[in-house]
């Protein structure tokens, strides 16, 4: 009987409900990737699942593993400030569907105050958090005062932004193609420091100081969530913004301040992104960088909790990388693509599953 209640307890812990609902979740999608992978060619399904699960260790060389295991981090980090963007929100009941949007003003701002003013690393980082900032803040406002919905909102200001920034940029592109000038040339000091980080992981250059302040960012997000007086007056906005009036909180001012930040670590995560120099931006793109609608992902697989996202925000990037190396002879290019979206779409069952569980444990 005691066991019988101690299991009942472990199972009603909200950690463990999270970790087994994400296994469940990717377990699941990586069952239906291989069904697909198996309809379209069957030879080839096998050794297609093994090499986005490898990713990084699909190279036999440890060197080189470990250099391509530093890029994956290093596009770990700035999806994980678009995972806090989309969770932090959430958290205080808005779905901040505009994190691609306050990314790429995030990304417009450092590049062009880079490659256009030469202006140094740090500088261009508070110009991307500053613009990602007051376009969660619109989107704030907007909810707060005109009770626009959030998610209507972010959408329109999503393709409003890439395009203001495609035009932007285009004063600083490359004269033969569509893509942005490379900092390492053109400003080398808007590159952000590896401080000897680079040296652990073979010599990779994109490995920068981004990769710890994104874990630090997280630990930050949680503490200010959990253990702040504003982090509580935040949640009791989102759970009930009438009764927070009621209790003398200024609900309005919470709504556009959540906002705010949220865009603020979108924005961060683009300044990490292309500030390491990993990636330069198309302005001839005509899609919302992806990074954004991933974070969503990444935040409900996590659980809705910071540290949980720092994992997830791997995982998701760890397949994502992976796709590169399926065999483009067997499976077209896009195969990759679309096994990555399955998985991450049965990511957003976590809450389901945890759901289930909490019934399963009351019974």
């Amino acid at each position: 009987m005691n066991t019988k209640n101690e299991k009942k307890r472990f199972l009603e812990i909200g950690g463990v409900q999270t970790v087994i609902a994400s296994l469940i979740c990717i377990i699941l999608g990586l069952l239906v990737g291989y069904i697909v992978l198996l309809c379209i060619n069957p030879a080839g399904a096998w050794d297609a699942m093994t090499s986005i699960l490898k990713n990084f260790l699909y190279f036999p060389r440890p060197e080189v593993a470990l250099e391509y295991f530093g890029s994956t981090l290093a596009k770990t980090a700035p999806l994980l400030m678009c995972t806090l963007s989309i969770l932090f929100a959430y958290k205080v009941g808005l779905f901040n569907i505009g994190a691609s949007g306050q990314y790429a003003v995030g990304a417009g701002l450092a590049l062009y105050l880079a490659l256009a003013y030469q202006m140094p690393w740090y500088v261009c980082m508070i110009a991307a958090m500053i613009g990602g900032g007051l376009l969660g803040g619109i989107a704030g406002i907007l909810k707060a005062y005109l009770n626009v919905n959030e998610v209507i909102a972010g959408i329109m200001l999503n393709w409003i932004s890439l395009y203001s920034v495609n035009m932007l940029l285009t004063n600083v592109k490359e004269s033969s193609t569509t893509y942005t000038m490379a900092l390492k040339t053109n400003s080398p000091d808007a590159l952000i420091p590896s401080l000897g980080l680079d040296k652990l992981f073979s010599d990779n250059r994109y490995v920068t100081i981004a990769i710890p302040l994104a874990v630090i960012i997280a630990i930050l997000v949680w503490v200010v969530m959990s253990k702040t007086k504003l982090g509580y007056e935040l949640k009791a906005t989102g759970l009930n913004k009438n009764a927070a009036k009621y209790a003398g909180m200024k609900e309005k001012r919470n709504m556009i301040l959540t906002m705010a930040i949220a865009g603020c670590l979108a924005g961060l995560g683009a300044a990490f992104l292309y500030l390491s120099g990993i990636e330069q931006w198309s302005c001839a793109q005509t899609a919302v960088p992806a990074m954004g609608f991933n974070g969503i992902a990444a935040a409900f697989l996590g659980g809705l909790n910071p540290i949980g996202s720092i994992f997830s925000a791997f995982f998701i990037q760890h397949i994502t990388s992976g796709g590169s190396y399926v065999d483009k002879m067997v499976y077209c290019a896009q195969i990759s693509d679309l096994i990555s979206a399955i998985i991450i779409y049965f990511c957003g069952f976590v809450l389901f599953f945890k759901y289930c569980m909490n019934r399963k444990a009351k019974k």
